[in-house]
């Protein structure tokens, strides 16, 4: 790209989440399968390193009610700007512009600048860092897929990880209710279960609840061709609780305003019940109330990679060493979203 690090200044736009102020042990468990993988380099830079390295550039950091970590100035630029000058005095040049081709017949990388000249470089070490395939349009396009998988470098699909996915709406929830949140909802698949928002989508439903399930998600929908999510819309009461609630009709009163005034359900999960219902909503309190606590919603495909947070698949384990350096390239080295781990959004990426 024409100017460095496009995709910490967007993550910036959201209050940059650098980590999260967890249990370490717990913190490991999120990258799943990787997690062994991952552990002894996790180790060699835990969360607290990385708040002392933006402590260190003057970006103080603190611990939010969520438990995330983000600095005091709640945005990346003057991060960003302090990174740059301390890189700049170290002594490191930037090229920006430059498009890695891959290497030539001599081994030497190459390289297409952005004036369309070529430019061949031998160093003695290379370090890849060239991310996943979302946000391809801010640099992240999975361009190296190729180039490695030439060299016999195996690398596992990338795949859209901690993004939405498509719900066949009604008409009326398209017309009214995209861009609407379902707020404190807790959302259940395959024993798995997330606390948090999920999103009214044209296409679908995103949101951190979903992200966080995303890749059980994804692999159901893989195997099965779709699955069906349970969404617990007050999971602050007891199915018994609801139903006594609901059990006091006021004569006359609408059913909107019944489970608005009743059930404390905003417009938006009233629309959502009424999709996940097919028909009419049971009258009885008991029904009703158990379809608030589990309306389900069958969801189709993920959406397109270039929409999704962040990438699952990449370079497989058995390719590196435990320097993370290719095996096959001797002295190129690979980090970050390259490699074939995913962890769920909120501090972990």
């Amino acid at each position: 790209m024409a100017s460095p690090s496009r995709k910490f200044l967007l993550a910036g736009r959201g209050g940059l989440n650098l980590t999260h102020s967890e249990p370490f042990d717990a913190f490991l468990g999120r990258y799943r399968e990787a997690r062994g993988w991952l552990e002894p380099a996790l180790n060699a830079f835990p969360p607290q390193a990385l708040r002392d390295w933006a402590d260190g550039l003057g970006a103080e950091t603190f611990v939010g009610s969520s438990v995330r970590v983000f600095p005091r100035a709640m945005k990346a630029s003057p991060l960003l700007r302090a990174w740059l000058g301390r890189l700049d005095a170290g002594g490191v040049r930037l090229a920006a512009g430059w498009h890695w081709t891959g290497w030539d017949a001599d081994d030497a990388l190459t390289f297409r600048l952005a004036s369309g000249e070529t430019e061949r470089v031998r160093p003695d070490a290379t370090v890849l860092a060239l991310g996943g395939a979302s946000w391809p349009r801010l640099g992240s396009d999975g361009g190296w897929v190729p180039l490695l998988a030439g060299r016999g470098v195996v690398v596992s699909p990338l795949r859209p990880a901690n993004g939405g996915f498509t719900v066949a709406w009604s008409p009326q929830m398209k017309e009214r209710f995209v861009g609407q949140p379902l707020k404190r909802v807790v959302i259940r698949c395959a024993g798995e279960q997330a606390t948090g928002e999920a999103m009214i989508d044209a296409d679908g439903i995103e949101g951190g609840a979903i992200y966080a399930l995303s890749a059980t998600i994804r692999e159901a929908i893989r195997r099965d061709g779709a699955v069906t999510i349970s969404i617990d819309l007050r999971p602050d009461l007891t199915a018994p609780d609801l139903a006594a609630r609901l059990a006091k009709h006021r004569k006359g009163e609408t059913l909107s305003n019944h489970l608005r005034k009743s059930a404390g359900l905003a417009p938006v999960a009233i629309a959502l019940l009424r999709d996940a219902a097919g028909a009419a909503l049971p009258a009885e309190p008991e029904a009703l109330a158990e379809l608030i606590k589990a309306a389900p919603l069958r969801l189709g495909t993920p959406m397109p990679i270039a929409r999704a947070i962040s990438s699952a698949g990449g370079i497989v384990r058995e390719e590196c060493d435990d320097g993370f350096m290719l095996k096959r390239l001797p002295g190129v080295f690979v980090a970050g979203e390259m490699l074939d781990w995913e962890a769920p959004t909120g501090g972990y990426l």
